[in-house]
């Protein structure tokens, strides 16, 4: 239910967490997870921590707003689309950790791209 409702954009309000000043306000039509970035008046944040606030409509509680605390970061240059978000790295190695936090335990700091490590994943170890 919710995911129908957010097509047409959740309101979200965007504070800067070290000292909760708010940055801006969003209409957003996905659910960024901590670790994950977004883009308020052209600058790159990364989320700290998500907040909701839900209304009870209908006879059922209902997402109506978040809020989301971040910290200024530099959007990652290696990213790759894996079971529905982004992760950081080429997600088809082995060794990626397939968050949106660490790229991997042998080369952490990157980049994926030449990487002596690398190793395809096999169809069966995509889980």
């Amino acid at each position: 239910m919710t995911e129908l409702w957010l097509h047409a954009g959740l309101p979200t309000d965007v504070f800067l967490a070290k000292n909760q000043q708010h940055l801006g306000s969003l209409q957003l039509d996905w659910l960024p997870q901590p670790g994950s970035h977004v883009e308020v008046a052209d600058r790159t944040y990364a989320v700290l921590e998500r907040r909701h606030r839900y209304q009870y409509r209908a006879g059922a509680y209902r997402l109506s707003q978040m809020s989301l605390y971040v910290q200024a970061a530099a959007r990652p240059n290696e990213r790759s689309f894996w079971q529905g978000r982004w992760v950081i790295g080429d997600s088809s190695c082995l060794y990626n950790a397939h968050s949106e936090l660490l790229r991997c335990a042998v080369h952490p700091e990157g980049p994926c791209a030449g990487c002596r490590s690398y190793e395809a994943r096999s169809p069966e170890t995509n889980i």
